[in-house]
């Protein structure tokens, strides 16, 4: 058998995401967390960096990095209020380094807050009505939905079951309530995850519904994605695409940018146990060996496309529903503007815009 990556090690043995962030975080001798530590804290939604503008100087001074976390919010959508708005920046005033940005996945990012200042900082960020959790790691990350959820019922809807899929696809662990919100221990109760398991998914997932003719969340790129079929302006169901992904390692020609595969057509009240299905899927047999072969366009093409082990899963999905035919399907993309053949043909992408133009982005 084939040794794991590191990180598979790191995420069996840390008790449901919790490792020893309680320690870390109590630690006044050092800015940053334990190595094991820094994959964990992931999952609630952070990154651990370092300022590498002054890092060489600090090198030579034989100081440590000057350690500070990125925090990173799940937003499905990327819907909030005025006063949400309003309350976030204040938390990038008062905790982060002044800045608020808006991530290409539709939410925000938080950078420069310290150690000692960053469950003070979650904790304002849930009190806001909004949270972290899974908003990075090896998990379902923030869904995204078309951009304006008021411009028909068509649209809303798809805003509405956006936000249904990202809290369905949520972590159950009680961890982040536990290290960020100090929420006490079910004493007595055994904790499972029903559809990550201990070791959560190989690698990131990421998951879009578009509502035709825009293609603004570049629904061929995600892992999943449902692109909403409308007839007489009700929504009766979703094309289900699997399998995107645009990411490659330079140099390395066994990665590769991959179109996601049209594979079905669902019912909405269907969306939820389809995406259950693919997740597990990817959770059962995507690769834990290698991380940079560890997506799900990956196990797609190692296991095959035709009802092979990886998709039996959702077999019954592309045998008993075809894609329901639409001649304004969104197309897909390998990059904005460029030029890519899709189950709807070869054509350009329209490439999201808005709001993100005024300020800074921050890939997710």
């Amino acid at each position: 058998m084939t040794e794991q990556s590191p990180v598979e090690r790191i995420k069996r043995d840390s008790r449901l995401l919790r490792g020893t962030l309680v320690e870390s975080l109590a630690d006044p001798l050092t800015g940053a967390i334990r190595e094991d530590d820094t994959v964990l804290i992931k999952f609630h939604g952070s990154y651990q960096q370092d300022d590498r503008d002054v890092r060489e100087e600090r090198r030579r001074q034989k100081l440590e990095p000057a350690y500070s976390f990125m925090i990173r919010t799940r937003l499905p959508g990327g819907v909030c209020t005025p006063a949400q708005w309003l309350a976030l920046d204040e938390i990038a005033r008062r905790y982060a380094n002044g800045t608020l940005r808006i991530t290409t996945r539709q939410a925000f990012q938080f950078h420069g807050v310290v150690k000692t200042e960053l469950k003070a900082t979650m904790a304002a960020i849930n009190a806001t009505l909004i949270d972290t959790i899974a908003a990075c790691g090896d998990v379902n990350r923030n869904v995204l939905a078309s951009a304006n959820p008021v411009e028909s019922r068509a649209h809303e809807l798809a805003f509405e079951w956006a936000k249904r899929l990202s809290e369905f696809l949520l972590p159950r662990t009680r961890a982040y309530h536990e290290i960020w919100l100090d929420g006490e221990r079910i004493a007595g109760t055994e904790e499972v995850e029903p559809i990550y398991g201990p070791t959560y998914l190989p690698r990131k997932f990421k998951a879009a519904i578009a509502v035709p003719p825009i293609n603004d969340v570049d629904v061929f790129a995600q892992d999943l994605g449902f692109i909403a079929i409308v007839e007489a302006g009700e929504l009766v169901g979703f094309n289900l695409t699997v399998g995107g992904g645009l990411g490659a390692s330079h140099g390395d020609p066994t990665t590769y940018p991959r179109i996601a595969d049209v594979v079905g057509f669902v019912r909405p009240e269907q969306l939820l146990a389809v995406a259950e299905a693919v997740v597990t899927a990817q959770r059962d047999f995507g690769n834990r060996e290698t991380r940079k072969h560890a997506r799900l366009k990956y196990t797609i093409d190692t296991r095959g496309s035709n009802g092979s082990s990886a998709k039996s899963h959702v077999a019954w999905v592309s045998r008993s529903n075809r894609p329901a035919p639409s001649s304004s399907l969104p197309v897909a993309t390998a990059s904005a503007g460029s030029r890519a053949t899709t189950a709807a043909g070869t054509s350009r992408c329209a490439s999201a815009r808005g709001a993100s133009r005024t300020v800074r982005r921050a890939r997710t």
